[in-house]
C-alpha cells in the first residue's frame, strides 16, 4: 500500500458511507488497514502522524469534510531545529512560493506551507516568522498578477496580520494556500486602493517624467514641484 492506493480505498469508502464529517477515529473504525498504514508510514518531520499530507490526496469534496484533531493552546517557544528539518528537506523547492512552474510545484508548496503552519500552531515563533516570510513572496506575486488581490498593494502591515490570523485559525478545509487566497479576496473587498507613484513615471503629456518637474527655488532654496514649494520638514 502507498499514499495513492490508501487514498483510493478511503475515497471509495467515503462515497459509499457518505458521512457528513469524518476524523481519525472514523478512519480507524471503518478502514483499519488504511489507518495502520498512515500511522506507520505517513509521519511529519517532527514524528507525529501527518494527516494533512494524507487528506491532501483525497477527493476535494472529502477534504472539506475532514475534522482535524484538536490542538491545545500553544505556549510560544523558539526551536530552529524543527524549522531547519523542513527547510533542509525542501531547500530546492522553496522557489515554489515565488514562481511555481506547474501543478506539481503547487502541490509541493501546499505540503511545505501546511507543514510549517502546523509547527507554527504548536507555538514555534521561528516557524511563524519563516512561513510569514515565504508566504509574503506568494502574496506579492498575487498582487502583481491577480486583480482580486491587487487592492492589497501598500497594505503590508495588514497583510502580515492577516497571514498570522490565517495561521491561527486554519484547521483543514483544503490547502492552506487556497484558504489564504480566499481570505485575502474576501477581506480585501472593503479596502481602498493605495496609489503609489514613482519619480520615473511619465506625466500627462508623455514628454516629461515626474522627476523632471522637481527643482529648487533659487530664492528660498526649497524643493519645488511644478513651481510650488515643498516643505520637507
Amino acid at each position: 500500500m502507498n499514499v495513492n492506493s490508501a487514498a483510493t480505498i478511503l475515497n471509495k469508502l467515503l462515497k459509499e458511507k457518505r458521512p457528513d464529517t469524518f476524523n481519525s477515529s472514523w478512519v480507524r473504525k471503518n478502514a483499519p488497514a488504511v489507518y495502520r498504514f498512515i500511522q506507520t508510514y505517513i509521519r511529519t518531520e517532527t514524528g507525529s502522524i501527518d494527516w494533512d499530507r494524507f487528506t491532501l490526496s483525497l477527493d476535494r469534496e472529502f477534504q472539506k469534510r475532514w475534522i482535524a484533531p484538536r490542538r491545545k493552546r500553544a505556549k510560544p517557544y523558539r526551536n530552529k531545529g524543527e524549522v531547519g528539518i523542513v527547510l533542509q528537506k525542501y531547500h530546492d523547492k522553496l522557489y515554489t512560493f515565488l514562481t511555481p512552474a506547474d501543478k506539481n510545484d503547487k502541490h509541493v508548496r501546499d505540503v511545505i506551507s501546511i507543514t510549517m503552519v502546523r509547527i507554527a500552531q504548536k507555538g514555534n515563533v521561528t516557524a511563524l516568522q519563516e512561513i510569514v516570510r515565504l508566504l509574503s513572496f506568494t502574496i506579492d506575486d498575487w498582487i502583481d498578477r491577480n486583480p482580486k488581490i491587487s487592492r492589497w498593494r501598500g497594505y503590508d502591515h495588514l497583510i502580515r496580520k492577516l497571514i498570522e490570523g490565517c495561521i491561527r485559525r486554519y484547521r483543514y478545509s483544503g490547502t492552506f494556500i487556497g484558504y489564504l487566497f480566499k481570505t485575502l479576496e474576501y477581506a480585501g473587498r472593503g479596502l481602498m486602493p493605495i496609489h503609489t507613484y514613482s519619480l520615473d513615471d511619465t506625466l500627462y503629456s508623455g514628454e516629461k517624467r515626474r522627476i523632471d518637474s522637481i527643482g529648487q527655488d533659487p530664492e528660498t532654496g526649497k524643493l519645488s514641484f511644478f513651481g510650488r514649494n515643498i516643505d520637507a520638514r
